[in-house]
């Protein structure tokens, strides 16, 4: 009897969460992500404040007020110019990551929020609505950054096996944002007419801490070796995130994806669009970042004060109401962010897409009967309170982190400008055409959230396959299978196919493979 060969198992990169992961997830998402969440809800509650401030100035210079109309487009604008920095932040994010580095991106961008914060503080001492509006629009451009570094930095620092967990601490710090300025904006604290300069400009706190204590600690390993080709500095800063984990094996990894790429330069987007070989993973980044958007959140959120109005509730409660949903949204991040690496991302995106399109159409149907049946209004706060909490459970940070997962090195920067700007583009859309659609769809209008939710979650089921505890390297050549596969089906019945190297990305080169004509591709 032939004696039994045993194969050892490749080498398991694992490692536990340190103290080092854990303060550079709080420090980048403390002082970046949370900005984003706070500016987004930042203006509503000084909104009548700010309105009376542009309407005093202008009569100050040119002795006339602004009329209705104009003031509401003034306002508007200070509102949606945050959208456009956003947009134009995440169009830089490529070149700002490859120039300074993951870490280094995050410290140096800085700058911009103590401008911000600047022209926002003093706008009223130097009587200037320009100020605020510039103020606005430069936050814009840090939180477009913000919002896709922050994911692409802690998805190369971390193990494989927290991926997830570190992934969604930004979301977490989103929601905590949100909720943050819902809670200061309450007239006991900075809710008052004379407090709204330093309520737009607290911003520059958080990043005056970030500043001070993230330069402390390394740059992503993963560019360091893999782009800078600095093999010391890599096996530093391995050695400030890891314990008790094999540093070796994950240097090997690494390296392994170097070579892979040794061919291939950083890629412009440009470059990944007309790559075939990867045009599954761009399909997934487009659907999941427009889906995010397009779910209809950002309506939801705008509303919420009107629905809770119809609902019954006093109008001096409603700010607590609605601050009372924050709370909600940070504990469904929290699930999120504890159950991923045992669910997955599939799962939390599927669930969370299809909880949100259920409770849509769960409040066209409560607004359709809600003068027929009373206790609708309290279903259509209950449909409120569940599209935020599935919007925040998985589809406000997986696909941040899936983007992340889904390339390599040299197609990420570009794969991050492709997510942000759609997600930003959707995000202006949303908010530009949701007044006409209800308007015009009145109570139906939330069916066409409902069916977006749907179709994303089942993209997802169909399409991306589970990342949960895979190395990029792995996660690729999940992908080259599929593309492999959908190539030789394409070819036509021969006994003779040969398959080109793709980009790093596919099988062999110069390889002649015979198939039998009638044998199953998979």
């Amino acid at each position: 009897m032939a004696e039994e060969v045993l194969i050892p198992s490749p080498k398991k990169i694992t490692s536990h969460l340190t103290g080092s992961l854990l303060a550079v997830a709080f420090l980048t998402s403390f002082g970046s992500s949370m900005l984003y969440g706070y500016n987004l809800a930042v203006v509503n509650s000084p909104a009548i404040y700010i309105k009376d401030f542009y309407n005093k100035t202008v009569l100050s210079r040119n002795g006339t007020g602004l009329s209705g109309e104009t003031l509401t487009v003034m306002y508007s604008l200070t509102v949606s110019v945050f959208a456009v920095g956003g947009l134009i932040g995440s169009l830089v994010v490529g070149m700002l990551v490859t120039h300074f580095g993951r870490k280094g991106t995050v410290v140096n961008t800085a700058v911009l929020v103590f401008i911000a914060g600047a022209l926002m503080g003093f706008s009223r001492i130097c009587g200037s609505p320009e100020m605020v509006i510039i103020g606005r629009f430069i936050t814009g451009i840090h939180s477009g950054i913000s919002l896709s570094v922050v994911p692409m930095y802690l998805g190369e620092i971390a193990p494989k096996n927290l991926r997830g967990f570190l992934g969604l601490v930004p979301s977490i710090f989103i929601g905590t944002g949100v909720f943050s300025a819902q809670i200061l904006g309450l007239h006991e604290l900075l809710g008052k007419e004379e407090h709204w300069p330093l309520f737009l400009s607290v911003v520059v706190v958080p990043t005056f801490i970030q500043l001070i204590l993230l330069p402390w600690f390394p740059e992503s390993p993963r560019y360091l070796l893999i782009e800078k080709n600095n093999v010391h500095a890599t096996i530093t800063a391995l050695k400030w995130y890891r314990t008790r984990c094999n540093i070796q094996a994950e240097i090997e990894e690494m390296q392994e994806e170097q070579r892979s790429l040794s061919s291939v330069e950083t890629l412009s987007v440009l470059k990944l669009l007309q790559d075939e070989t990867v045009r599954w993973q761009v399909l997934t980044v487009v659907v999941i970042n427009i889906g995010m958007q397009l779910s209809g959140i950002d309506a939801i959120w705008f509303y919420t004060n009107d629905i809770f109005e119809n609902a019954g509730i006093p109008p001096p409660e409603i700010p607590y109401t609605t601050a009372g949903t924050g709370i909600i949204e940070i504990i469904a991040g929290l699930i999120g962010c504890f159950t991923i690496e045992k669910l997955g991302r599939r799962s939390l995106m599927i669930g969370g897409f299809t909880m949100m399109s259920i409770c849509s159409a769960g409040i066209t149907l409560a607004l359709l009967l809600e003068t027929r049946l009373s206790f609708m209004r309290y279903v259509s706060v209950c449909c409120v309170v569940g599209i935020i909490a599935g919007f925040c459970i998985g589809p406000a940070g997986v696909p941040f982190l899936v983007t992340a997962e889904l390339f390599k090195q040299s197609h990420r920067p570009a794969a991050y400008i492709i997510g942000g700007s759609l997600n930003w583009l959707s995000n202006f859309t949303v908010g530009f055409v949701f007044p006409f659609l209800q308007m015009s769809a009145g109570s139906y209008c939330y069916l066409v959230f409902a069916t977006v939710c749907a179709s994303v979650a089942v993209y997802v089921y169909v399409v991306i396959p589970e990342t949960k505890n895979k190395t990029f390297m792995e996660i690729s050549q999940m992908f080259s299978k599929r593309e492999a596969a959908l190539e030789t089906q394409c070819l036509t019945h021969s006994d003779h196919l040969k398959l080109q190297k793709m980009n790093g990305y596919g099988v062999m080169e110069h390889t002649s493979l015979e198939f039998d004509s009638s044998s199953s591709i998979l």
